[in-house]
C-alpha cells in the first residue's frame, strides 16, 4: 500500500528535504542535523509543560506530544522533528500493565518470563494506535517542510525491559531467556517485533518521513545471538514498513561488532554510537551506507572550543560516507544547556564561525 497523496513525502513537502535527501545517499549541501532526545527534559518549556504529569500520559495526550515534539524544533532550528513517545507505548497500548517511575524508567511488576507468560501477550489492535496517529497529524501540519522521524523501540530492547521488569545494565534474565527456552524466545520477540512494528506503521501513516528503530541494549549480546536470535525480529519489525518507500534507520549502542548484520535488515542509513569514528563505520560498509551520529553527548559540556572541534571532527570523518546525517552518539543528557545545542546546530549548518579555523587548529 502506497503511502497516501496527502503525506509530507507524497506531496513533496519533505521528499527534497536535507534529511531525506541524506537517508536516500544523495549528499545535500549543508549537513541536516537532530539530536537524540531533543524533545525532552533539558528544554526548560518541556519542564513546564510536563509539571507534575505522568510520563505515558503525556505520550498518549495527542495535544501534548505533538507540541513537545515540536519544542526543539523551534529552539534550535534542527533539520528533523523526532515522535515524542516512550519505548514501552505500544507495549501499553497493547494490555501490558507498565509504568514510568520517577528517577528509574519503565517498570513492569509481572515480568515475562516463561512460555505460559508468552502466551498471555495479547496483540496490539489497530483502535488503540488512534493517539500516536492523532499526535502524528497534528506535528506533520505544524512542520511544514521540515521532516518527522517516527519512533519505535527494537524487538530485543523491548523485550528486555519485559523479561528483566525494568531498566537493566546487562540484561542477564533476556539474555539467559535467550538459551533457557529459545521457543518463548522467539515468541516473546514476534510478539514485539509486531507491536512495535504496528506502532511505527501508524506514525509513517499519519505522515511521518522517516522512521527509527532503536536498539539500545543491543550491546550486550554476543554476535552470534544477535545473528540467530535477534535480527530476524528486528527484520520483522521493519518489515510492518514494507511497501513504504520511506527512510529507514537503525540505531543502536555497542554495535561495532555486528555493524554488516544491521546492513542486513533492510535499512537505509545507521545510526553510530560515539565509540566509532565514522570513517571507520564507513569502511565497514565499503562507504555505501549513509551514516548518522555521532558527536560525544558528554562534550556537551565541555568548553566550547572542544566541544567543537570535535563536532567538526565528526564531520569530516563523516565524508567517508555517502551522506551524514548529524547526530549525537546516544540521546541529549537532561543537565545540558539547550543554547550549546543551538549553537551546535549553528556550527553544523555552517552558521558560526569555527574555533578551530579561528585558532589555527587542525
Amino acid at each position: 500500500m502506497p503511502l497516501h497523496p496527502t503525506h509530507p513525502l507524497s506531496d513533496g513537502r519533505t521528499a527534497d528535504s536535507a534529511l531525506v535527501r541524506a537517508l536516500r545517499g544523495d549528499r545535500p549541501e549543508r549537513t541536516p542535523v537532530w539530536f537524540m532526545r531533543q524533545a525532552g527534559r533539558s528544554l526548560p518549556e518541556y519542564r513546564e509543560l510536563r509539571a507534575g504529569g505522568d510520563m505515558l500520559q503525556a505520550c498518549l495526550t495527542p495535544e501534548m506530544a505533538s507540541e513537545i515534539t515540536l519544542q526543539p524544533v523551534r529552539r534550535h532550528g534542527v533539520d528533523a522533528g523526532i515522535f515524542f513517545s516512550d519505548i514501552v507505548v505500544p507495549v501499553l497500548l497493547a494490555g501490558v500493565d507498565v509504568r514510568i517511575v520517577a528517577g528509574r524508567g519503565p517498570v513492569i511488576d509481572s515480568p515475562v518470563r516463561s512460555a505460559s507468560d508468552v502466551l498471555r501477550l495479547r496483540p496490539l489492535e489497530p483502535d488503540a494506535l488512534e493517539p500516536v496517529r492523532e499526535a502524528v497529524r497534528l506535528t506533520v501540519e505544524q512542520l511544514g517542510t521540515t521532516p518527522l522521524i517516527g519512533f519505535a523501540g527494537a524487538p530485543f530492547t523491548l523485550a528486555a525491559y519485559l523479561v528483566e521488569g525494568g531498566p537493566s545494565k546487562d540484561q542477564m534474565r533476556a539474555r539467559a531467556m535467550m538459551h533457557a527456552d529459545p521457543h518463548a524466545w522467539a515468541g516473546l520477540l514476534n510478539w514485539c517485533a509486531d507491536v512495535t512494528g504496528e506502532f511505527l506503521r501508524a506514525q509513517v501513516e499519519s505522515g511521518a518521513s522517516a522512521a527509527q528503530l532503536f536498539d539500545s541494549w543491543i550491546g550486550s549480546v554476543s554476535r552470534n545471538d544477535y545473528v540467530r536470535r535477534v535480527a530476524p525480529h528486528s527484520k520483522r519489525a521493519l518489515d510492518h514498513l514494507r511497501g513504504f518507500d520511506v527512510p529507514r534507520i537503525h540505531f543502536g549502542l555497542g554495535t561495532a561488532p555486528i555493524l554488516r548484520e544491521i546492513a542486513g535488515l533492510g535499512v537505509d542509513a545507521v545510526g553510530i554510537d560515539w565509540r566509532t569514528p565514522l570513517d571507520e563505520a564507513s569502511a565497514v560498509f565499503d562507504h555505501a551506507m549513509p551514516l548518522q551520529g555521532n558527536i560525544d553527548p558528554a562534550l556537551l559540556t565541555a568548553p566550547w572550543p572542544a566541544l567543537a572541534a570535535h563536532a567538526e571532527g565528526v564531520l569530516t570523518a563523516g565524508l567517508k560516507a555517502p551522506a551524514h546525517v548529524a547526530n549525537l552518539g546516544h540521546g541529549v543528557p537532561p543537565e545540558t544547556d539547550p543554547d550549546v545545542l543551538t549553537r551546535l546546530v549553528r556550527l553544523i549548518h555552517g552558521e558560526e564561525p569555527s574555533p578551530t579555523a579561528e585558532r589555527g587548529w587542525s
